[in-house]
């Protein structure tokens, strides 16, 4: 029965684990939108990783055909926001840039909670 029971608990992790990532995906696509439309062969992601981390991703083919892609991510802090960008390391960002933050985690929120987590409210 032990054998049957790890497994059934098993795919009970499996299953929610691969929920979260469709939700998160969900989201980012969501994320993404905020901002205008998505230049064809683009894309674009801002989505919530935790409590403290927002990510923005944008990929792009400029007009000579290079792939260009740009990761930051948002660590709210106590004290502020910190901003890595490419694997750069962290730096506090401006209070514009912050209030810039705020609008999109603002629109964000507003916009996910309608369309994915309503129904189920």
């Amino acid at each position: 029965m032990k054998l049957f029971s790890g497994f059934r608990v098993q795919k009970e992790a499996e299953r929610r684990a691969r929920l979260y990532r469709e939700l998160i995906r969900k989201e980012a696509q969501i994320g993404g939108e905020l901002f205008g439309p998505i230049p064809k062969g683009g894309r674009r992601e801002f989505f919530c990783l935790d409590r403290h981390t927002w990510v923005w991703h944008e990929e792009w083919t400029d007009a000579k055909g290079q792939h260009h892609a740009v990761t930051t991510r948002y660590d709210v802090r106590p004290h502020g926001v910190l901003k890595a960008q490419d694997g750069h390391p962290l730096q506090p960002i401006s209070r514009e840039e912050a209030m810039h933050l705020l609008k999109a985690v603002k629109m964000y929120t507003a916009r996910v909670q309608n369309e994915i987590y309503s129904a189920v409210a």
